[in-house]
């Protein structure tokens, strides 16, 4: 049977073992973050990235590890566990692949990044099939210093530069739920149409001031949904249960809304079986940003 290595979020490794649990992939070993396991699922909600059919490959030394890699293919990200030094200088070894602050929007990569690691002295397991295009699936933005108001901006400049089918268009309306201080709607605004900002506390004066910025200071989940503009993108990024998120979500998408970018938070333990309700009940999928924390990121998006 096909095996998988999943790699945690730092700090996460329990919400990972919980799911891997959960969703009935046995673990054979774990070393550090990194989960070796029977099966293979591509819905793996809390690993910052997923190697799928692992190949093992038996080493005689440095060389012959980085030879055997590049016969795999070009792009590989190191993940090490042991052998830290030897791990190295097979990495070494290998094409050189760029790692630099990116922008928002950049092009995607276009070719896949393989990933592997050295399981002990002797052996490698690889995969050219992982989940993500980025190295070990981190990423790191040339961030903006100045206008945004918090450092909450970052989900969505991660979320549509590397993760989303496609960006909202200046013919859309954007609603965003629970917005202040108002990094999402500062987001929202660029990308050219309406947005429609809603919490009860204020956004800073500078965002609510923007073009095209309508702010309504009222509570997410006390706004009636027939009340609004037709929305074309709902957008959450509020700290409450995700059960009630989801009431939430389902009282829009019931009045057409199609679109939907939100952000499940967990109060203390992770509630696994709401975030697969998510998927369940309204299509979707959810995954972990790497600017995310204690929470994920479902979303649903018509192409």
């Amino acid at each position: 049977m096909e095996q998988s290595l999943y790699l945690a979020p730092f700090e996460h490794e329990n919400d990972l073992a919980q799911e891997l649990t959960f969703k009935n992939l046995p673990i054979i070993e774990q070393q550090g973050r990194l989960f070796l396991v029977q099966g293979s699922r591509r819905d793996i909600v809390w690993a910052q990235v997923s190697f799928y059919n692992i190949q093992k490959l038996s080493i005689t030394s440095i060389n012959d590890g980085a030879k055997q890699l590049k016969n795999l293919g070009r792009n590989w990200a190191l993940y090490s566990v042991t052998q830290h030094r030897r791990a190295e200088l097979i990495q070494e070894a290998l094409p050189h692949y760029p790692t630099k602050p990116i922008a928002f929007l950049a092009p995607r990569p276009e070719k896949p990044m393989g990933g592997w690691t050295l399981w002990d002295n002797d052996t490698i397991l690889a995969s050219s099939d992982t989940s993500s295009l980025y190295p070990l699936g981190e990423m790191t933005f040339i961030e903006d210093q100045v206008n945004p108001p918090s450092r909450a901006y970052l989900k969505l400049w991660e979320f549509f530069t590397c993760h989303s089918p496609r960006l909202p268009r200046a013919d859309e309306h954007l609603l965003d739920m629970g917005a202040c201080p108002g990094g999402w709607t500062w987001v929202l605004q660029s990308f050219g149409g309406p947005v429609t900002a809603v919490d009860k506390a204020p956004l800073e004066e500078r965002i609510a001031k923007l073009p095209r910025v309508t702010v309504r200071k009222e509570s997410a989940f006390g706004i009636d949904p027939k009340d609004l503009p037709k929305v074309d993108w709902f957008f959450s990024d509020i700290i409450c249960y995700p059960a009630r998120l989801l009431e939430l979500v389902k009282r829009h998408e019931a009045q057409g809304v199609k679109n939907f970018v939100c952000t499940l938070k967990f109060q203390a333990e992770t509630d696994h079986a709401t975030t697969e309700q998510f998927v369940r009940e309204l299509g979707g999928k959810v995954i972990h940003q790497h600017h995310n924390k204690h929470e994920v990121t479902w979303f649903r998006i018509e192409e």
